[in-house]
């Protein structure tokens, strides 16, 4: 039973069994029943697309415009769409919250029908999805697209310490706390400055670090960085995961005295002593205290536990299940995934699910017309490196984690070019050309640039 109606239920035979019918009680009643709901919709599409994020919005933009109005339905709870990789732009300062996002609203397709409710139960067998709302979705192609949930919770210490006021821990990875961040920047002067990657799968893999470089480049402008000791801990056996660049930041945090321990995990923040203790995963049990001026943390991610529940869709990781080339699930041929909580070993960021698009989307059209699943994701993803208010890496990867770079320069090197790019190319490209569909990520500029690249030997 809805909740709503049976707490409305029991004040209802409490207030039978009152001589005085008092009237806040009527009021609060009245509330309770007008808010619930009293019957439930069953709704058919031909495809449902779980998740609005940067995945779910491209692919419904390219699949209603192929199949027709109302023929996909969008399953989104949010009001506001949020362009993450802003994140650390406006933690260091760069750009503003609202800079970062749009009304949910804006940026859906209108020909696709979008359900403000959260996908509660997952019946693949039944190709059905039960809703928060408690309406049930018949579908027959399924795309998952619910990206990762921040589960801040998972750290002893670190939720209640991200809302004290004025505190003096921070994080970059939620739009609740993003704004606190260069907050809490502006009023430190000295100390020990920590930061964190978590022993888990994160979306923007490159963010943990970018927010140390701008960080450091902060200090320095001020004339302030002798008065900080910047440290980041990572629960990572690398500093990054494509050596190509890896190679190329340890030398930037060598020469901006930048300490960085691998394979160090936060597993509790004392908040009340300004303490960050941590774990080596190389002999766990072995704990380190740090006491900090500043912490900025990220927290474990994961995906939705609503999909983790279903297990004939997920791996054992809790991604969605699906192969690596095609990203059709590898029992269930009606359903897809697309973007974070795919189990695709790509790194998690808004580049890749740019490039799964067209693969998703073709390979979903030939699934419905019963033709062979011919187009293939090789893994690309691509992380601009931000590494100060001027200054850019623009990595790009395959599944290999081998260089798949764009343009006819070195990318390994800090530019300003790529900074440019990333603060005010990038955002104008995801609004105006990927959530509409028609970004397919840098395929075709990178095979017209090919001719200007230097000739390997």
């Amino acid at each position: 039973m809805n909740s709503r109606i049976a707490l409305g239920i029991r004040q209802c035979n409490r207030l039978l069994a009152t001589p005085i019918y008092y009237a806040n009680e009527a009021s609060t009643l009245a509330r309770l029943f007008s808010t619930s709901r009293l019957h439930y919709e069953r709704h058919e599409c031909k495809v449902l697309v779980v998740g609005g994020g940067s995945g779910g919005c491209a692919m419904a933009a390219k699949l209603s415009s192929h199949l027709g109005k109302d023929k996909v339905i969008v399953l989104e709870p949010e009001d506001k769409h949020y362009y993450q990789p802003m994140f650390t732009l406006i933690g260091g300062g760069m750009k503003r919250l609202e800079h970062s996002y749009k009304t949910m609203a804006e940026v859906l397709p209108k020909k696709a029908k979008w359900l403000k409710e959260k996908a509660m139960e997952f019946d693949p067998d039944n190709n059905t999805v039960c809703t928060s709302g408690g309406d049930k979705i018949k579908y027959d192609f399924l795309l998952i697209a619910t990206g990762l949930q921040l589960k801040y919770e998972k750290i002893p210490g670190l939720a209640e310490a991200l809302e004290i006021p004025n505190g003096k821990v921070c994080s970059i990875y939620s739009p609740k706390y993003v704004e606190g961040v260069y907050d809490l920047l502006r009023r430190t002067n000295e100390g020990n400055l920590i930061f964190t990657f978590p022993a888990s799968p994160v979306k923007c893999p490159g963010a943990p670090q970018k927010i140390v470089y701008i960080v450091d480049h902060y200090f320095r402008k001020l004339g302030k960085r002798d008065k900080v000791n910047i440290t980041y801990n990572t629960a990572l056996p690398v500093l990054f995961g494509v050596k190509h660049y890896a190679d190329a930041l340890w030398p930037i945090c060598k020469k901006r005295n930048i300490t960085v321990n691998t394979r160090r995990n936060l597993v509790e923040v004392r908040h009340a002593e300004d303490i960050a203790v941590f774990e080596d995963l190389d002999h766990p049990g072995q704990l380190f205290e740090e006491k900090y001026s500043l912490l900025h943390a990220v927290p474990p991610m994961s995906a939705p536990d609503e999909l983790t529940k279903c297990r004939k869709l997920v791996n054992e990781a809790g991604f969605v299940d699906v192969n690596n080339s095609t990203l059709q699930h590898v029992r269930y041929s009606n359903v897809f995934a697309i973007g974070d909580s795919s189990g695709s070993p790509n790194s998690k960021t808004a580049a890749a699910a740019a490039a799964q698009s067209p693969v998703v989307y073709r390979n979903m059209i030939a699934a419905m017309e019963g033709k062979p699943l011919t187009d293939v994701y090789d893994g690309y993803a691509s992380c601009p490196l931000v590494t100060g208010y001027s200054t850019c890496i623009l990595a790009e990867f395959d599944y290999n984690l081998q260089p798949l770079e764009t343009f006819p320069v070195a990318q390994n090197k800090e530019r300003y070019s790529m900074f440019i790019m990333k603060k005010d190319f990038m955002p104008l490209l995801y609004w105006k050309l990927m959530l509409t569909g028609y970004w397919n990520g840098p395929g075709l500029m990178r095979k017209l640039l090919g001719v200007f690249k230097p000739s390997k030997k």
